[in-house]
């Protein structure tokens, strides 16, 4: 039987697997959708992990790094703020066309790997 925040990793690397296929697919919006909740279940593995306590159902990635007080990289802290910021357009777009704009295939391919990069960090801790 898996720890829970072995779950939670789990989870964190399958919704990594679908930013792949969405940025492979050209759902650009969705793949950055699917880095935010990477990185959301990956914090929230630690949590448990770290602190032993069941994460709060917030979507807020500074408010989970601050709980764990992290020492993120600045340029890792950048990058969750960007994608913090994306949460709520990129869950309900109120204009489709402007947030498709916005996460051109570049913008999203680099989120992508960064992403990555976030996610190992965030493993090793």
């Amino acid at each position: 039987m898996k720890k829970p925040f072995e779950e939670w990793f789990l989870q964190s690397d399958y919704d990594f697997g679908t930013a792949e296929a969405m940025y492979d697919s050209g759902r650009y919006v969705y793949c950055v959708f699917m880095c935010h909740l990477a990185i959301e279940k990956a914090l929230k593995a630690l949590i448990v992990k770290r602190l032993e306590q069941v994460p709060s159902k917030t979507h807020n990635l500074i408010y989970l790094i601050e709980s764990l007080a992290l020492s993120l990289p600045d340029e890792m802290f950048k990058i969750a703020y960007k994608l913090n910021d994306a949460s709520i357009p990129t869950r309900y777009p109120d204009e489709l066309y402007k947030v498709l704009n916005e996460f051109s295939r570049d913008v999203t391919f680099g989120l992508l790997n960064d992403t990555r990069r976030i996610l190992e960090w965030i493993k090793k801790q």
